[in-house]
């Protein structure tokens, strides 16, 4: 794969995405969500590959969000097709069958608040500011974060985030539900490189059953969700991995997962 403003480096089975847009405080523009568009596409059809971390190029911002130039002209047909877009594309990431780690370096406003929201964790670094700004500039954020933060957090909560347009610090982001892990800046990466080797010594079957179960779950009654997980459960009471991980713990070893 190349890229101009992606550095994709393979570490340990998994992708370390740095976004490069230094410039711009790594802002979304067409071209970035293009090549990001392209990424997801490549993590899911790379079978060798078991999950990314995404975090942004330089020490001041994951990304400050989308480039207000691109935005500034746009007919109304053009914003919505332009939230269409985004929109498609954070859902592919969000669906992603492989685990996808947010690591929060710096600013992560507007559309990189709903980058953030996509991926399935989120790390942040202390020095992070996190939030949706975009009433600030007569905007509502576009890329679905008025959806996926109100699940995450609660309607209260998100209507005050985006009615207000006030980021918030890492701290209040951790006590709200909106962060996973609080570390020091010059930890980010470690933190996040430790949490995904957990998940490279679980089933990349299972992990892939447990993403689509809780995220197709969430819109489901319970009923639903309780014959969703059912299924994914026969399903891999089928495959290799299961009988490899329940008699790796019957013998008392270290189970080796092949994803079959």
């Amino acid at each position: 794969m190349e890229f101009q403003l992606l550095t994709v480096e393979p570490r340990d089975g998994w992708w370390e995405v740095t976004i490069r847009r230094p410039e711009a405080l790594n802002a979304l523009n067409g071209a970035l969500i293009g090549e990001l568009d392209r990424l997801v596409a490549a993590l899911a059809a790379d079978a060798t590959v078991g999950g990314m971390i995404l975090t942004g190029g330089g020490e001041k911002a994951f990304v400050a969000g989308a480039d207000i130039a691109e935005l500034k002209d746009l007919s109304s047909a053009a914003a919505e097709a332009y939230s269409r877009r985004g929109q498609a594309l954070f859902s592919a990431l969000e669906q992603s069958k492989k685990p996808v780690i947010a690591a929060v370096n710096g600013f992560a406003l507007g559309g990189g608040c709903e980058l953030a929201l996509a991926c399935h964790l989120r790390v942040l670094s202390k020095s992070a500011k996190i939030g949706l700004p975009e009433v600030s500039l007569g905007l509502i954020p576009g890329f679905a974060g008025t959806q996926r933060l109100t699940r995450l957090v609660g309607l209260g909560r998100a209507l005050e985030l985006m009615l207000t347009g006030d980021p918030i610090t890492a701290d209040e982001a951790l006590r709200i539900g909106l962060a996973n892990r609080l570390c020091e800046p010059t930890e980010l990466m470690d933190v996040c490189r430790t949490m995904a080797a957990r998940m490279r010594q679980r089933g990349p079957l299972a992990l892939a059953a447990v993403l689509q179960c809780a995220l197709a779950g969430s819109d489901l009654s319970l009923d639903q969700g309780e014959a969703l997980e059912a299924r994914h459960f026969g399903r891999l009471a089928a495959t290799e991995d299961w009988r490899e991980g329940t008699g790796a713990f019957l013998e008392k070893r270290k189970p080796s997962f092949t994803g079959r």
